[in-house]
């Protein structure tokens, strides 16, 4: 294989759409972080591992289920759940018929810090990507998306969302 006459070399066109999605999600991501931490003393990461939580039943995940479904690392996760828990938002249990695993379980009060916190993320995303594009558009975006997550899932390499 020829790597150079192999490389399928973005066009102009396609390099200026390439720079637009990463400096809109880096930004996008960025100010939806910043506005969680001040609002809520919480990061994009721990917002998203409560929203998974406050879905699964009894909103309880196993640890090891709940790294992959945030693509991050078992010693991350770990991680963001001890400073979760520190704050009382979670707590570790055994997990249900299998002594060895160990369960995130969202408290009460963690219910009720997403509740807040969920106010401030969809207005934030409301304001930084829904408003900028019209409903055609964000369909489109919303097809093409979800076809990379599909590829990239057939590989292993992207958790279902």
């Amino acid at each position: 294989m020829d790597t150079i006459t192999d490389t399928p070399w973005l066009t102009e066109p396609e390099q200026r759409v390439w720079r637009s999605f990463l400096g809109a999600t880096t930004l996008l991501m960025d100010r939806l972080d910043r506005d969680l931490r001040t609002a809520h003393d919480l990061s994009m990461p721990e917002y998203e591992i409560l929203v998974r939580l406050s879905e699964a039943p009894d909103r309880s995940i196993r640890m090891a289920t709940l790294a992959a479904q945030v693509a991050h690392s078992r010693s991350r996760v770990t991680h963001t759940i001890s400073r979760l828990e520190r704050k009382g938002i979670v707590r570790r249990t055994q997990a249900v018929g299998d002594g060895r695993g160990v369960s995130a379980v969202l408290t009460d009060h963690g219910f009720s810090v997403l509740e807040q916190a969920a106010h401030t993320h969809v207005r934030g995303v409301h304001a930084h990507l829904v408003e900028h594009a019209s409903p055609a558009e964000f369909d489109v975006l919303g097809r093409v998306m979800q076809r990379v997550v599909d590829e990239l899932d057939d590989q292993g390499s992207c958790p279902a969302p």
